[in-house]
């Protein structure tokens, strides 16, 4: 089976700041149905998180040097969240991501690198 990271895409402080506890409601039971048909379609999670806000963050710079506050790059739309999922149906899996993607959030799925597969 392969191994692919479903990137969460969107305003990270969405949730947050903008919504009342009714929308954030609605979007979590999404999220429920969403691991319901990953279930149901043979996927298999393996690990995720929500993260916190980008101000939250703390950056270190390519090449090394000290760290900072907040995110590495400023931008409108920053990773609020993350599953991994094992699978044989990236398709399936695909459609799987249409249930949050429907919330507003934008979705990248993209494969692991399988490490057996690495130059020793």
């Amino acid at each position: 089976m392969a191994e692919y990271t479903v990137l969460i895409i969107g305003d990270a402080d969405r949730w947050w700041t903008s919504m009342t506890l009714t929308e954030r409601e609605e979007g979590y039971a999404q999220y429920a149905r969403f691991n319901e048909a990953l279930a149901a379609g043979g996927h298999t999670i393996v690990g995720g998180a929500e993260l916190t806000r980008t101000s939250e963050a703390r950056s270190i710079p390519a090449g090394g040097g000290p760290a900072t506050e907040g995110p590495y790059a400023e931008a409108v739309e920053a990773v609020g969240g993350y599953y991994q999922i094992r699978t044989d149906d990236l398709d399936g899996l695909v459609e799987c991501c249409q249930i949050i993607a429907a919330t507003g959030d934008g979705i990248e799925v993209r494969p692991n690198v399988d490490a057996a597969e690495r130059p020793s």
